[in-house]
């Protein structure tokens, strides 16, 4: 998208499994077509990398909020419940 304005961002988790447990349950809110923004992601190591792109600031400001409140509250739910485990039980 040529011209238009973008912010990258880069969340570290302690683990690579929580950042594909954020990655996923992030991942379930997609950038509504008619604002024109667009958001990527994608879990290297233990970092959960967001680009976000948007024609204008008002809507990468509001797409930037919107991601922040999701991911606040998908950490919050992983701190509730622990680290993940696998099936035998040790912790990933």
């Amino acid at each position: 998208m040529a011209g238009n304005l973008s912010i990258d961002l880069a969340v570290p988790f302690p683990s690579r499994s929580e950042a594909e447990i954020a990655h996923g349950s992030l991942s379930v809110d997609t950038e509504p077509k008619r604002g024109g923004g667009n958001k990527t992601m994608e879990v290297k190591d233990t970092v959960l990398n967001v680009h976000f792109e948007a024609p204008e600031a008002r809507i990468l400001r509001v797409s930037v909020n919107s991601f922040f409140e999701h991911l606040s509250l998908v950490v919050k739910t992983m701190e509730q419940f622990g680290p993940p485990r696998n099936r035998d039980g040790p912790v990933l």
